[in-house]
């Protein structure tokens, strides 16, 4: 079988950090990764998401949101402007 090498400049201290999440992950190597990884691209099987970690309001901050949410229902302390200067002037006011 014809083979290619791939070869990617990367910092050492990324390929510690990948590698031994890839052996975590269960596999042999960084290359196996690597290998499926491109495996799964060439054939558009590759789905990519990126998640955020949750973030867990304070008592005091969710107080604060629900009382903001509550304002913006009832129309209290919301203002509206008809233009960029009337905008401005509530801005600075």
């Amino acid at each position: 079988m014809n083979r290619t090498v791939l070869q990617i400049p990367i910092a050492p201290l990324l390929r510690q950090q990948a590698e031994a999440a890839s052996l975590d992950l269960g596999f042999s190597s960084l290359q196996d990764v690597v290998r499926l990884l491109l495996h799964k691209l060439a054939r558009r099987e590759l789905t990519v998401a990126i998640g955020e970690d949750v973030v867990k309001l304070s008592k005091k901050a969710r107080d604060r949101y629900a009382k903001m949410d509550e304002n913006f229902r009832t129309g209290k302390n919301v203002y509206s402007a008809n233009n960029v200067d009337d905008f401005l002037r509530q801005l600075h006011s």
